[in-house]
This record gives structure tokens, C-alpha cells and sequence, in this order.
């Protein structure tokens, strides 16, 4: 075997092998052979077709059989010889069967790009720090608390900590706007879940009355033509509801799945703390990859970056079905491209440092990130961790985000880090 190795434009390769002819045409002619029992021709009985008819006959199919045969047994050991290692399945892009001397192929491919890593410790990066104080459990306790809450329907007027039944309709300039109505909305005087002036204005009002109360919408309101403007609700009251009082006892706790109240308290702690604890190293994880990858740039395989656009264009159209908004072919591949080819970069980079670094997922840690993971299903954490533990291409995706984690502490551990303190609700908000 005779191989010979070509470099394209940018990451691509050209590999073109040549192997004695008669290796084909041997693999031919027992292509052609297997055959003859199995041809039907007219005016031949089957198994009894002339060779020379049977070739003229089959001998096309015959060879290109033969031509996908030795390039598929052939090819692993072309790419050895060659020493390289495609980034995905290699094309066929040129097969030359009619050489007198050689059977010769040619295939295209991409490879991996050579990566040397920068220095770590030239990186400068943020990272953030935070904890569960007594507050937040305190507030977290509130608010079980202000879920479990029941009303119970008065004639009296209205006040701070009742929930009220309303219509309402909001006019600007007399004029309705899109969003600005409802009927049968629940709110709960005092919780400020609505823009200032609203709730303010209907304190110590009765049930069925009608009221015009001035309202305006923050500066930042994520409605443009809303935003800062000054808007007449005419809301009328439908419902006055007192609320009952909620002791945080044993009943309590039971509401929500636990025996005791100090067993729910105590389980609650924890899982804030694993939540906040998840939270912050999602965040200096990113923080560190993306200083990562703004000081490496190299590039990356199209074929990679073209799969992984369109694995996430097809996660986000199930996203999107699941929440009843199909989207199957509407959303261009194009769209995720950038995120696929910082996804890909990424994972080269990653794997790079963790192979220079020997760092490996050991057993003990995949299995405190799966007990870590499973908090978040209860009484069924034992079933999500036998589920992954029982099929290893699941138990690979834990063993990943771990060295993930590794990977970006380790960064972080090399880099120039600014260190800063943020409350748990900072940490937990949305936008976060």
C-alpha cells in the first residue's frame, strides 16, 4: 500500500492510496462468482450464466462493491500510516478503477487542530463567592409559609396582606394597550409583584367596588413603548380574602412531603446550599472558560462545528414543542452556529488541558455529583441514580461535567483571580 497525504485549506486533508491491482480485481471477481447463483437472466437457467454475459451483466455493480469493500478494509490502516486521525467520518472523493497497475483512491477529511495552550497564569478572571445565611432561610421559610396561606372571603375593605380577586383594565392617553387587561386576577396587597401605584391604590377598598388607580411603568420595563409611562387602571374589586394564619409546625412540614418541621427545615438548609453551591460554580466556570477561550484562537472542523449546530438547533425545536410552540424546520442552522463553535472550541480546550494535566473523573466524585443531582428529586433520587448507573454512555455525561469542574478550578487555580462576595439571592436571581 502506497499512501500519500495532502494538505488543504485550513484543517482539511486529501489522502490518496494506492494498492496493487489485482487486490481489486480478485475482490472483484468474488463479488462476481457470489453472484452467478443468485442472477436471473432469460434464457439462462440460474447458476448456469456464461461468465462473459454474468460480467457485462453485473461486472459495474460488481466493481463498485468491491471499491466500497477495500476502501472500508483498508482505510484504518492508510490513516496509521499516515499518522493522523480524522475529525469525523473522511468522504470518498474519487475512486479510479480503470488503472492497468493500481487500484487507487482518494478521500477528504478534516482533523483536529494542533493546540498549544497559553499560559494560565497570564489569565485575569472574576470569580465570586457567596453563602446561605440565616436570612435567606428565613425568607425561603417565608415564603413555603405565604404558599401554604389560605383566604378566606370578608365584606370588609381591603388591606395590606389580603388577596384580592380583580378586573382591571389599564388605558394610555384613554387608550387600552396590548397586556394591560385581565379578569379574575389574584394579587396579594403587599408583595409588590405589580409597577408602582398599583397596589398602593387599592388599599382600603371594598368588595365590588370600581377604582381609577395611577400606575407607572419602571424605566427598564421589558416592554419599550411601556417603559416609564404613566397608565389609568380602572380595576374593580371583586374579592376581598383575609388570610389565615400558618404556624410553622409538624402540619406544616407535612404539606410538603416531610414527617417533621425540623426535618424540613434542615433538609431545606441543605438544598439551598447545594443549590447555591451548583449556582456558583456554573458561574466561575463560565467565567474561567471564557477567559479560556479569548486567549487561544485557533480554528476549529466545520464538520464538528456543522453537528453540533444542529444538535442544538434540534434541542432547541423539542424545547419549544414540549412547550407548545412547534418549530421544526423554522429555525435556520445558522442561528446556532456561534454558539457551536464555541461549544467545540471549547471541548478541545478542555481536553487538552485535562490530558497534559492527568485529569480524571474518579469514582468517588462522579458519585458525589450524582448524589449532588439527585437532591433535586426527592423521594426518586435513588431511581435517577440507578438510571445513570446502570448505562455507561450515561454515567460518560457525569465523568464530563466533572472534569469540566476540574478542568475550570484548575484554570481558575493558575489564573490572576479578583474575588468578590455576592448575597444568595444575587447568586439565584434569573439573570443569573
Amino acid at each position: 500500500m502506497k499512501t500519500s497525504l495532502t494538505k488543504l485549506e485550513g484543517l482539511k486533508r486529501s489522502l490518496t492510496v494506492e494498492l496493487p491491482v489485482d487486490t481489486f480485481n480478485q475482490k472483484t471477481e468474488k463479488i462476481i462468482k457470489s453472484l452467478a447463483s443468485k442472477v436471473r437472466i432469460d434464457g439462462f437457467r440460474k447458476g448456469k450464466i456464461p461468465a462473459a454475459i454474468l460480467r457485462q451483466r453485473v461486472g459495474g455493480s460488481a466493481k463498485s462493491d468491491a471499491a466500497n469493500e477495500i476502501v472500508t478494509e483498508t482505510l484504518a490502516d492508510a490513516l496509521t500510516d499516515v499518522d493522523v486521525s480524522p475529525a469525523a467520518q473522511p468522504s470518498l472523493v474519487n475512486v479510479d478503477t480503470e488503472n492497468s497497475d493500481s487500484f487507487i483512491y482518494t478521500i477528504e477529511f478534516e482533523v483536529f487542530p494542533e493546540i498549544k495552550v497559553g499560559s494560565l497564569k497570564s489569565l485575569t478572571m472574576d470569580q465570586i463567592n457567596s453563602k446561605v445565611t440565616k436570612e435567606d432561610e428565613e425568607r425561603a421559610l417565608q415564603d413555603l409559609q405565604d404558599r401554604s396561606t389560605e383566604y378566606k372571603t370578608v365584606k370588609r375593605k381591603s388591606k395590606e396582606g389580603d388577596r384580592l380577586i380583580i378586573d382591571f383594565e389599564g388605558l394610555l392617553d384613554g387608550e387600552s394597550f396590548e397586556g394591560g387587561a385581565a379578569e379574575g386576577f389574584e394579587i396579594v396587597l403587599g408583595k409588590g409583584t405589580m409597577i408602582e401605584g398599583f397596589e398602593k391604590g387599592l388599599i382600603d377598598i371594598a368588595p365590588e367596588k370600581t377604582v381609577e388607580v395611577v400606575a407607572t411603568f419602571p424605566e427598564d420595563y421589558h416592554v419599550e413603548n411601556l417603559a416609564g409611562r404613566e397608565a389609568i387602571f380602572k380595576v374593580t374589586i371583586n374579592e376581598v380574602g383575609s388570610p389565615t394564619e400558618v404556624k410553622r409546625d409538624d402540619e406544616f412540614a407535612k404539606k410538603f412531603g416531610e414527617k417533621d418541621f425540623e426535618t424540613m427545615k434542615s433538609r431545606m438548609s441543605k438544598q439551598m446550599q447545594v443549590e447555591l453551591e451548583s449556582r456558583l460554580v456554573q458561574q466561575n466556570k463560565d467565567t474561567a472558560f471564557t477567559a479560556l477561550l479569548d486567549a487561544n484562537d485557533f480554528e476549529v472542523p466545520e464538520g464538528s462545528v456543522s453537528s453540533e449546530s444542529l444538535k442544538l438547533q434540534q434541542d432547541m425545536e423539542s424545547r419549544m414543542e414540549q412547550q407548545g410552540m412547534p418549530s421544526k424546520g423554522k429555525l435556520p442552522a445558522e442561528m446556532f452556529q456561534e454558539e457551536a463553535a464555541r461549544r467545540v472550541k471549547l471541548g478541545l480546550l478542555i481536553n487538552k488541558i485535562a490530558t497534559d494535566g492527568e485529569i480524571k473523573a474518579e469514582k468517588e466524585q462522579v458519585d458525589a455529583k450524582l448524589n449532588e443531582m439527585a437532591l433535586q428529586y426527592g423521594e426518586s433520587a435513588q431511581q435517577m441514580i440507578d438510571w445513570y448507573n446502570t448505562d455507561p454512555s450515561r454515567l460518560a455525561n457525569i465523568e464530563s461535567i466533572v472534569v469540566e469542574d476540574m478542568v475550570a478550578k484548575h484554570v481558575a487555580d493558575q489564573a490572576k483571580v479578583t474575588l468578590s462576595e455576592k448575597t444568595f439571592l444575587e447568586i439565584m436571581s434569573p439573570q443569573n
